[in-house]
């Protein structure tokens, strides 16, 4: 008994010295090269209706509860989410907007625990016709959730990763005009009127 107790004790010990001395801080960044002109991208992007499309979370949660308040791609608009395990509750809102180049949120997590972080979606040109996204998030943690997250650090790169890739393939294979987003095939025939 006394051995199991020692070796809890140092086991404990390990955690506690290994979350003092892991970062608190943290930056995730994923980015990818999507063959559109930079504004085009941009005003995909700052349509949170557009998120469900591309992000994803969508996926892992498709009876989500998602509601958009304020008006949609403009300062302080506020997409709020209930969802599974997977998905949590929270929102992000827009807190800045460089038109065609970068768009910042606040994410604020209500479970599976509270954060809040900053989220960014920026647009580069690589030339006329391509864009380089980046999605960026930022945070800091409080002391023995940085553990947590330094192990969740892998799966959001990856989710990240996945989301761009869609995001790529939508946009891509859709002729973006502003707002609003129409597939190819039906982009040239003209409009049905009743």
């Amino acid at each position: 008994m006394k051995k199991l107790i020692i070796i809890l004790g140092a086991l404990v010990a390990v955690i506690l010295i290994a979350a003092a001395i892991a970062p608190k801080d943290f930056t995730i960044e994923r980015s990818v090269v999507i063959n559109k002109p930079r504004l085009e991208v941009y005003d995909y992007l700052k349509m949170m209706e557009n998120s469900k499309n591309w992000q994803p979370w969508s996926k892992k949660d498709p009876n989500m509860d998602e509601e958009i308040s304020g008006i949609d791609g403009t300062l302080g608009a506020v997409q709020s989410w209930s969802g599974n395990s997977e998905v949590g509750v929270g929102q992000q809102e827009i807190i800045k907007m460089t038109k065609g180049e970068r768009i910042d949120f606040e994410l604020r997590f209500q479970k599976p625990m509270h954060m809040t972080n900053q989220a960014y979606l920026i647009t580069d040109n690589v030339d006329d016709n391509s864009t380089r996204v980046v999605w960026g998030m930022t945070g800091r943690t409080p002391y023995l959730l940085n553990l947590v997250c330094l192990m969740m650090h892998g799966k959001i790169e990856k989710d990240f990763t996945a989301g761009l890739e869609k995001l790529k393939m939508i946009l891509e294979s859709e002729t973006v005009k502003g707002d609003e987003v129409k597939n190819e095939e039906t982009a040239n025939q003209p409009a049905v009127k009743e």
